[in-house]
């Protein structure tokens, strides 16, 4: 019972029994998801932003994402919850001095450690490979282990001193459980963003409606006579203007202090009476003035 060649099968190649489930190799996994972006799957670069879930990204991967409002292009599972870039957050790091790169294999001759990460806790020195726990905080973006946190209790940042509560620290790249609860944080905060953005509308319109109701009476409202116009009016004509009027036949004539001046009798200085065609210098004799045949006279 042979075949071609001489070769005798063996039983796993002839009956098919179930398949195992394909295990995914730990290191490979806590490699790419502390070195690659969770988005675009390439290198993490500063700036790195990280999500409500404790996700990691490239910021211009981000942005590019929320430009892109094509219909072609469906949202990936791993920026799904992401609607603007106040969802983000922009991360402090610490570098590892040890951490050499790509520099010591320049060969490909040398053993890559991967337990060696890019990154440090500034207070304890863990490295942040993946296999410590490391949270940031949302108020100011500092990342630490959380050991450092558990350690040295204290309610402000431990590197730049911003005051923080406990919804504000959020684990990175944290177990399901870990994910489900900042998952539900993540809606209770928005959901109260939203309730208070409503409380506010209501708000803002009655104040404005006040502010209505409170100008328009006021700007409709017309003004009472003093009683001094009151008298004003009600007291008799002098009696020179009764006299002018009954000699000149004409009512309401005005005083002589309102009839018209020229510009020379008024009180202005001689620099603005000299603009107006009355003023002496104006004037020209009559061998000055120009003959009637000539293209631009000025005659008086």
């Amino acid at each position: 019972m042979g075949c071609d060649g001489g070769t005798i099968p063996k039983r796993h190649e002839l009956v098919k029994g179930p398949k195992k489930v394909e295990k995914v190799d730990k290191d490979a996994e806590l490699v790419a998801q502390w070195n690659y972006c969770a988005l675009s799957q390439e290198i993490l670069r500063r700036p790195i932003v990280a999500c409500e879930l404790g996700r990691l990204y490239n910021k211009d991967a981000v942005i590019e994402f929320l430009l892109d409002k094509s219909s072609e292009k469906a949202p990936g599972k791993a920026a799904s919850h992401i609607k603007s870039i106040k969802n983000v957050t922009e991360l402090r790091l610490s570098d590892n001095p040890a951490w050499e790169g790509d520099r010591g294999n320049t060969k490909g001759d040398k053993h890559d450690d991967l337990q060696r990460a890019r990154f440090i806790c500034p207070v304890v020195g863990l490295e942040m490979n993946g296999r410590h726990r490391f949270c940031f905080l949302r108020c100011c973006g500092c990342v630490f282990s959380e050991r450092a946190l558990k350690e040295i209790k204290a309610e402000v940042c431990h590197t730049c001193g911003a005051a923080f509560q406990e919804d504000d620290v959020i684990v990175l790249n944290g177990s399901k459980e870990d994910v489900a609860a900042l998952r539900g944080r993540m809606e209770e905060r928005r959901l109260r963003a939203r309730l208070q953005k409503k409380a506010k509308k209501p708000k803002a319109a009655e104040c404005a409606s006040k502010l209505d109701v409170g100008e328009g009476p006021s700007r409709a409202k017309p003004e009472e006579p003093s009683p001094d116009s009151q008298d004003r009016k009600a007291a008799p004509a002098p009696r020179n203007a009764a006299a002018n009027g009954g000699s000149s036949g004409k009512a309401g004539k005005p005083p002589s202090a309102a009839t018209k001046r020229s510009i020379a009798d008024s009180e202005q200085s001689e620099a603005y009476k000299s603009i107006f065609t009355t003023h002496s210098s104006a004037k020209r004799s009559k061998e000055e003035s120009a003959h009637w045949v000539t293209h631009t006279s000025y005659c008086f």
